[in-house]
């Protein structure tokens, strides 16, 4: 269900800008984006390769810097915070679904999983507990005890997706978090993303396809860095059709 316009804003991104190089060889991966997300809200991007969308997500989570711009997540302008504050607001506040998973090697399934919360402050035993649990609610019981190299990449994916979603973030911003999975699995994922946001959550999710992003609220385009449209999503064939006339 669409966030209503009075709910509280959990992410803001303001004229972000984020430019590589200077001179003849400045390149834009961002150009002035304004985006707000607010509680309850799923939001997809979407746009071609090599549109900022990925850009996109590493600024809103604070994992890279903007050239100019603000990136404000549940009131906090992350640029002034300290490197352990801003650490601090990224464990506990945001969820991250990364492409190629970020998994730590050395770390079972339910370890990686519950890492973050336990660097939170979470009890070892709480945070395992929840990890396990997030891991039945992936249908991945069977291998909380696994490294990911005995994982399959569909597995490792959910395990990622799990890692985002345990605890109680208030954002998820997840860069093709089913582009691993097959289709049935994939549209479990979705179910479990929409069902976070409904229950008061953020989520901005970057994909290539329309049925995905027909689970969103909202559908905001990109071409060469800019926000080139932004839609209400009714569905796949309306999502196509909007992409086809631009």
């Amino acid at each position: 269900m669409p966030a209503q316009t009075t709910a509280p804003p959990v992410l803001e991104l303001r004229s972000l800008t984020r430019t590589h190089g200077s001179g003849i060889a400045e390149v834009h991966a961002l150009r002035s984006v304004d985006l707000t997300v607010r509680a309850g809200e799923l939001v997809a991007i979407m746009g071609p390769s090599g549109s900022g969308k990925s850009t996109l997500l590493t600024l809103a989570g604070g994992l890279d810097t903007a050239s100019t711009g603000q990136v404000i997540i549940e009131g906090q302008d992350i640029a002034v915070l300290s490197r352990k504050r801003l650490a601090a607001l990224r464990r506990r506040s945001v969820g991250y679904v990364f492409q190629d998973y970020n998994l730590i090697p050395a770390l079972t399934a339910a370890e990686n999983i519950a890492l973050p919360r336990e660097l939170d402050g979470v009890s070892v035993r709480k945070a395992r507990k929840e990890a396990r649990e997030a891991l039945d609610g992936m249908k991945l019981a069977e291998v909380a005890d696994r490294f990911p190299d005995e994982m399959s990449g569909g597995q490792q994916q959910r395990v990622a997706i799990a890692r985002a979603l345990v605890g109680d973030r208030r954002l998820v911003l997840a860069d093709e978090p089913t582009g691993a999975l097959d289709s049935e699995t994939g549209e479990a994922v979705l179910a479990l993303l929409r069902t976070r946001c409904d229950a008061g959550a953020a989520a901005v999710m970057v994909t290539h396809e329309p049925r995905h992003a027909a689970w969103a609220d909202r559908v905001v385009f990109l071409r060469d860095g800019s926000v080139v449209d932004q839609t209400i999503s009714t569905g796949p064939h309306s999502l196509l059709a909007a992409e086809g006339a631009k």
